[in-house]
């Protein structure tokens, strides 16, 4: 980052609609595959959308006990067993490192939403003295971050951005300023969202932000498209461990990538909508750039915000070709939401492993479904498969309601 330390991730950990380890979660984005499939949890009977991106075998997961299970939101749940990855990934708990210099920032863009509608059906059925005293802090989003520190002992900066579907993207830019500015030595950072329940379709569909291709909900998530209707609501949670450069060399730490640029901005235009000449990305992108103090020329791909709606995908690819101008066409995009659906407040977290993994293994991830790219979308789109290639700097793309956008840059190291 452009002041203060260098800071650099030394561990990942997953919850996804593709696979619930980082391992199984990336070899199933590599060869393409969706995550995407009909709900049986509640009866969508009078939905328009009847299937979403779902995390699978979550209740075979042994690194919950009982009590996180039954005093947590689902969010949480997949927070802690995210971070329970990262940690063990990272081996932070085995180095001496000072339990007040480590803090944490996991965010989520809803929160407890499937435990607040639980207890409201309690209260409205049974009155208030059956509402559990855990209703609370087991739903409101800062108890992500805050289980987290409780369980590993972490007494450091304890925070949990919302800022909708930028949140985990908020977190992972504002964790690796804290240490860059000397407010902790290592931060865990991340999002989680579990916002499929009933209420939480139900508003989507009636924003009419939803795909509603029930009859084959595998391909209804195909960024840039001609066919594409909407986004897949996805689920799940990404941790990484955010690590000062010069602690994770003294403890011969495993360093995936280093985090080089952060950028912010607001569209100020619609709660919902874009706005139309993309100024918000830009600025995001921008900002991110110049923080990085890297050219343009560096970037070798963007895992871009990429949703599957009509207007959004549009708007993203006017604002890549109106950043980097010709440059655009030697950059690489892709849109992992393709096969995780959309994960909300998780999704910049999630993303940005897939960004890093991507640096890593020197593989671009597919945009599934890409059978008939829109004309508009004037960008040198990876469709259907993996493509091989030297990647040295990523940038990854996260935009929100509110017209709150994020712009992460990781490079190798």
């Amino acid at each position: 980052m452009a002041k203060g330390r260098r800071v650099v991730v030394t561990g990942l950990g997953t919850i996804s609609p593709v696979g619930n380890s980082i391992s199984e979660s990336w070899l199933n984005i590599k060869l393409g595959v969706s995550g995407a499939e009909l709900i049986t949890k509640f009866n969508t009977e009078n939905y328009a959308t009847k299937f979403g991106a779902t995390v699978k075998k979550f209740d075979e997961i042994d690194c919950l006990d009982k009590k996180e299970r039954r005093r947590t939101d689902l969010f949480i749940q997949f927070a802690l067993a995210a971070c329970n990855e990262a940690i063990e990934d990272s081996q932070i708990m085995d180095a001496n490192i000072n339990m007040e210099r480590i803090g944490v920032s996991v965010s989520s863009g809803i929160g407890g939403l499937e435990t607040i509608e639980e207890n409201a059906i309690i209260l409205k059925e049974k009155g208030p003295k059956k509402i559990s005293p855990f209703f609370v802090p087991g739903s409101i989003i800062n108890m992500a971050s805050g289980n987290i520190a409780i369980k590993y002992g972490f007494r450091g900066p304890n925070l949990s951005m919302v800022s909708a579907c930028s949140s985990g993207g908020h977190s992972i830019g504002l964790s690796a300023r804290s240490i860059a500015y000397g407010d902790a030595d290592v931060m865990i950072s991340g999002g989680a969202e579990a916002a499929m329940s009933p209420l939480g379709m139900a508003g989507f569909n009636a924003a009419k932000a939803l795909s509603t291709r029930n009859d084959c909900p595998q391909e209804a998530s195909r960024p840039w498209d001609k066919g594409r209707d909407g986004f897949v609501l996805g689920e799940g949670a990404g941790v990484l461990v955010l690590e000062e450069l010069e602690s994770a060399i003294k403890r011969s730490a495993k360093i995936y990538a280093e985090v080089i640029g952060f950028g912010m901005s607001d569209d100020a235009f619609h709660i919902t909508a874009p706005a139309e000449d993309g100024r918000g990305a830009k600025l995001a992108m921008t900002n991110a750039l110049k923080d990085s103090e890297v050219n343009m020329s560096d970037i070798d791909h963007i895992n871009a915000h990429g949703t599957s709606t009509p207007l959004g995908d549009i708007i993203e690819s006017q604002a890549i070709r109106d950043i980097f101008k010709d440059k655009a066409d030697d950059i690489l995009v892709s849109s992992t939401k393709s096969m995780t659906g959309h994960l909300l407040g998780a999704a910049g977290a999630v993303e940005s492993i897939y960004s890093i993994l991507a640096i890593q293994d020197g593989i671009v991830p597919p945009t599934i479904n890409l059978i008939e790219p829109d004309n508009e979308a004037r960008l040198n789109l990876v469709a259907n498969k993996a493509q091989e290639h030297n990647l040295k700097t990523v940038m990854n793309n996260t935009f929100g309601f509110g017209g709150t956008n994020v712009s992460l840059i990781f490079k190798k190291i």
